[in-house]
């Protein structure tokens, strides 16, 4: 599933196209994905000026004149991709917008478990889906202090609570082993002792990581795709994920003593970690 890095590489790519551009023709090709789309969903954004890209957690906000925000998750497979070669579509091409300057963006899903809605601006922020996010870590009001305080008294190993959207928006699986390694934090440690200068390590790493991410369109591990449908980069420049038995970047251990980073499951998902630089 696309991370924050991913869904904001996209809302970058797709800015110069879709700001300040009218949808003359939006095509709707099947009834739902996730969930049902809206009602007249194809009929209520044609006409439409989008004024602004935006983004909140892993959702893209599309905002509308007339007062309304498309809201957008990518689910595990879906992708906004220009389309510049004119390409037939394809069985997966669920919904296509063109613009007045004859663009063409196409929102392919395999899985169909992608999210779109339409949304009254006055209401954005008490959707159901956004409710009850965590703070932004790429915002100006995130720090040391802010996480602690969303930590405090949680009794869950951290790399749970900071999958958990609650507690802060737009991480999944790759970005917190990343930061917790760069924070020295092992994914086993309690959530609730990660207080003062670990919980300043561990803001600061995880503000690093997604930055550096989306410097290098973020990663490519199966479907994902920028929206000019090239790859991203940053799996490149994983310290710890998906290295099972390798050596960390700052190793000085001996392999065949150690093992290297180690993967773990937790809560089904896949851990990685280097247990002598993590604690």
């Amino acid at each position: 599933m696309p991370e924050l890095p991913e869904v904001e590489t996209i809302v970058r790519g797709l800015r110069p196209t879709l700001e300040g551009r009218r949808l003359v023709r939006v095509i709707q090709r099947r009834a739902d994905l996730r969930f049902p789309l809206p009602e007249d969903f194809a009929k209520r954004l044609t006409g439409r000026r989008v004024e602004r890209l935006g983004r909140r957690g892993k959702y893209i906000l599309v905002h509308l004149d007339g007062g309304e925000v498309l809201l957008c998750h990518l689910g595990m497979s879906g992708r906004l991709v220009l389309n510049g070669d004119g390409a037939a579509l394809g069985p997966h091409d669920h919904v296509i917008f063109l613009t007045d300057r004859g663009a063409e963006i196409r929102f392919n899903d395999v899985r169909r478990f992608g999210i779109m809605d339409l949304v009254p601006e006055a209401a954005l922020h008490g959707h159901r889906l956004l409710e009850g996010l965590g703070p932004e870590p790429l915002s100006n009001d995130f720090n040391g202090p802010v996480l602690a305080a969303r930590l405090k008294g949680k009794r869950t190993p951290i790399k749970a609570a900071l999958m958990d959207q609650r507690v802060l928006a737009g991480l999944g699986n790759i970005y917190v082993s990343e930061s917790l390694y760069f924070a020295g934090l092992s994914p086993r440690r309690q959530a609730y002792s990660v207080q003062g200068r670990r919980a300043e390590r561990l803001a600061a790493a995880v503000r690093d990581v997604l930055t550096r991410a989306i410097e290098a369109g973020g990663s490519s591990l199966r479907d994902y795709v920028q929206a000019d449908g090239e790859l991203g980069y940053f799996q490149h420049e994983w310290a710890v994920y998906g290295r099972e038995g390798e050596a960390c970047p700052d190793c000085t251990c001996d392999l065949a003593k150690s093992g290297g980073i180690r993967r773990i499951v937790q809560s089904g998902r896949s851990t990685f970690y280097c247990p002598a630089r993590q604690r």
